[in-house]
């Protein structure tokens, strides 16, 4: 079962959807020098995940599974692109970002970053490791997604 992340124990999850929608508005809203690498991060990340689910809550969208949760979180600033993986920790060779709780992450500032094979290897071992716990019962989700 996937364990809440320390942090997170005083919000509450987004519903998880199975519509990419959202995050592709989210895409718009970003800085245009961000957008290309806010959206190469997406399309890694759903090319290595099959089934997953989406959501934006806190100007940030969310990837998950109905059986790990949250798995990922990209978060937009001024000259980056953090990827967050919500049980980080938990890896073999945990992001080198992050000390508390279970969430480790990396800074991405190029577009030649988000194919580093680092990269792809943390986002596939987060597609197996349990991340921040949705209630798919109460959303009503599948992994048919």
């Amino acid at each position: 079962m996937p364990k809440e992340i320390k942090g997170h124990t005083q919000r509450k999850p987004p519903d998880p959807s199975p519509s990419h929608a959202e995050i592709e508005a989210w895409f718009r809203r970003q800085m245009p020098h961000l957008q290309p690498i806010v959206e190469a991060l997406d399309e890694v990340i759903r090319a290595t995940i099959p089934g997953l689910n989406y959501a934006v809550k806190w100007k940030r969208p969310y990837y998950g599974l109905p059986e790990l949760g949250w798995i990922i979180e990209l978060a937009a600033y001024d000259i980056s692109a953090n990827v967050v993986f919500l049980g980080g920790a938990d890896f073999a060779a945990p992001p080198p970002l992050g000390t508390s709780g279970r969430t480790r992450y990396i800074k991405v500032t190029t577009l030649e970053e988000t194919q580093q094979p680092e990269l792809r290897q943390w986002i596939e071992e987060s597609g197996r490791t349990p991340g921040w716990t949705w209630s798919t019962r109460l959303s009503g989700v599948s992994s048919q997604g």
